[in-house]
């Protein structure tokens, strides 16, 4: 008997260990991911002029190989907004042109009537730019890509993409705490039913002395 209880105590134990590992590791993973992807999609609904941040932060997707080998077409590249006059030749940018954003290398930096201009270039890119970037034009610097992300981050902008990357985290944590709260029933059950069994053994005692 005393066997059986201090199994089941050492697995209800295990178990609680286990259930603390999974909350930390979804509030870890999930948390920071529900809260970037709703802020992205807030500020592009709320501000469908300007790129989307997130704490100066931005995502772009890499369309071209322009910029073939640092990175490729299909990347996910990572720009960090930056005061202008930090920026140098040889940094890569990203900038506006249109409606488009580009990720090119500076090349040179000159001064046209006191304000600033940049000579930017692809890598991959025979001949310079032909467009002219300032410095209001500038969204930030290139800090890191994840490779291949790019189209994953394109389905997100897809109506269906932004349902499912706001209600996966969701249905995460309700089915956790669905099974967080099977788990505490189980274990509450299985302590009642030990104070049970203890407190049959004590009157069963009780009985042998009478």
């Amino acid at each position: 008997m005393g066997i059986n209880k201090e199994g089941r105590m050492a697995k209800m134990k295990t178990g609680n260990r286990v259930m603390q590992v999974i909350g930390i590791l979804l509030c870890v993973v999930l948390i920071p991911m529900l809260v970037i992807n709703l802020t992205l999609i807030v500020k592009s609904f709320t501000n469908p002029e300007e790129v989307p941040d997130f704490m100066g932060y931005k995502p772009f997707i890499v369309l071209s190989g322009s910029m073939e080998p640092v990175f490729y077409s299909g990347d996910l590249a990572f720009v960090k907004e930056t005061p202008a006059d930090s920026l140098k030749e040889g940094d890569i940018v990203a900038f506006r042109e249109g409606n488009s954003v580009i990720t090119h290398r500076i090349m040179a930096i000159t001064a046209e009537e006191d304000e600033r201009q940049y000579i930017t270039k692809g890598d991959n890119n025979n001949t310079e730019d032909r467009i002219i970037v300032t410095d209001e034009k500038i969204e930030g610097l290139y800090l890191s890509k994840i490779s291949g992300l790019g189209n994953t981050a394109m389905f997100m902008q897809t109506p269906l993409g932004m349902v499912i990357f706001i209600a996966l985290p969701l249905i995460f944590f309700i089915l956790y705490d669905i099974f967080r709260r099977r788990h505490y029933e189980k274990r509450e059950r299985e302590r009642t039913k030990e104070l049970e069994e203890k407190l049959a053994e004590m009157q069963q005692r009780m009985k042998e002395e009478d």
